[in-house]
């Protein structure tokens, strides 16, 4: 269920504690309640439905228009295969694979002087490549009638509990099923026609704050013409995002001045935001604070790092994040973590636990493998069960990671939402 604490534009509801139980099968010995926090795991496949900053690493976001790359593939490579975009994307620095994914499909890559426009052809040692980056295509982001889990709307916000899978704003790749798109036709606003500079692709979706903003139309009574915006990453109305495959809870302004105001909230670190995660083990403390900065990791440009030591403050940023667990799971295999953002950098949450030795499950991105969770339940599960641990694993399609609570101020007062993640998509 959504509950609300009392202010004045809301109705308080039932209390804030939702249910979790980690099932794997029917047995008590496996079958856990928590106290407070409920929600149940991946014996459901998750319903269909990564933390806003520019470029996490303090980077200004490079127009690669235009530039060529003629180099032949070093001999080093050895006998494995090799795709064509993954080489390409390693020999010019900071440029993304959907970018050069479509400069290989507009035909503007030539291996040993033929055009090949697949772009998981793969090279090999000794391969002439030629590549010329395409020009930016403009993006455009048309109305469409998706169902929109609104939790609050009044002439100024939207709080929408989005579900997981869904990505927050159109990217190259991406220009339908978003956030926004369903925001566009609720609004009943025009086309949103995005510049040539660079946007944001789905697998950088982050929950950093610090971008550059596009408001919707004041009191979304429409706009009076497309908009064309030079901005890094369109997103109308959006002031914070979150990845695509983290379900929760963010707001949207309706207006100029409400996302101003939002906004320097947000850079105040003065809104109120808690998630939940499952864990694969138990973080050590069980409660505590992490104070490690965050950069782009060096060897996967779409992943970040916990950086330690000396830093480079153009390649890390401050991050810090408090967490405490709710309930351990399975045996010690897995918990239930309640998370509170003190800064909101790309993918703050998911590096940190990584750094703690406890990735998200289901994130294999940042090493919550399903051999990795398969690894944990089996030797605290009776071998009679082990069968239905490998298919509740199998369903795992995404990091367990959910935006609980969000408290902003509406019409004067403190409003604080609550997403039930039973309610949403949260069920792991």
């Amino acid at each position: 269920m959504l509950s609300f604490h009392s202010c004045g534009c809301c109705r308080v509801s039932a209390s804030r504690a939702f249910q979790f139980q980690f099932q794997t099968a029917p047995s008590p010995s496996l079958f856990l309640s928590a106290t407070s926090y409920k929600f149940r795991s991946a014996t459901a496949s998750a319903a269909s439905g990564s933390a806003g900053d520019s470029d996490s690493d303090g980077e200004p976001k490079l127009n690669f228009s235009g530039v060529r790359l003629e180099e032949a593939v070093d001999s080093r490579i050895g006998s494995g295969k090799l795709r064509l975009d993954n080489w390409i994307s390693s020999r010019i620095n900071g440029i993304s694979r959907a970018r050069v994914q479509s400069s290989i499909k507009s035909g503007l890559v030539h291996v040993n002087g033929r055009v090949v426009d697949k772009v998981s052809f793969n090279v090999k040692s000794g391969d002439e490549i030629k590549c010329t980056i395409a020009e930016l295509q403009n993006l455009r982001a048309v109305p469409q009638n998706i169902p929109l889990d609104i939790v609050y709307e009044d002439e100024h916000v939207l709080v929408i509990n989005k579900p997981a899978h869904m990505v927050v704003h159109p990217a190259p790749g991406n220009t339908s099923g978003t956030l926004v798109n369903g925001i566009l036709h609720h609004c009943n606003l025009p086309n949103v026609e995005f510049s040539k500079d660079e946007a944001l692709s789905d697998t950088e979706d982050s929950d950093d704050e610090f971008n550059s903003y596009i408001s919707l139309a004041s009191s979304c009574e429409g706009l009076n013409s497309r908009l064309s915006v030079a901005s890094n990453s369109i997103r109308p109305g959006i002031v914070h995002r979150l990845d695509k495959g983290t379900s929760g809870l963010l707001v949207v302004a309706k207006d100029e001045h409400s996302h101003m105001k939002l906004s320097e909230q947000f850079k105040q670190r003065t809104i109120k935001r808690l998630y939940v995660s499952l864990t694969a083990g138990v973080p050590t403390p069980v409660a505590g604070r992490v104070e490690v900065p965050v950069g782009r990791d060096t060897n996967n440009r779409i992943r970040m790092t916990a950086v330690t030591g000396p830093v480079n403050s153009k390649k890390a940023r401050y991050a810090a994040s408090r967490y405490k667990v709710i309930e351990i799971l399975a045996g010690g295999s897995c918990s239930l973590v309640e998370w509170k953002l003190e800064t909101g950098r790309t993918h703050q949450i998911r590096a940190h636990a990584k750094y703690l030795g406890v990735p998200l499950l289901g994130d294999e991105l940042y090493g919550g493998t399903k051999s990795m969770v398969l690894s944990l339940l089996r030797p605290r599960t009776p071998i009679s069960l082990h069968s239905k641990i490998v298919k509740m694993v199998s369903r795992l399609d995404r990091p367990c990671l959910h935006a609980w609570t969000l408290g902003i101020p509406i019409q004067g007062s403190r409003c604080i939402f609550h997403a039930n993640p039973l309610q949403t998509s949260l069920r792991f």
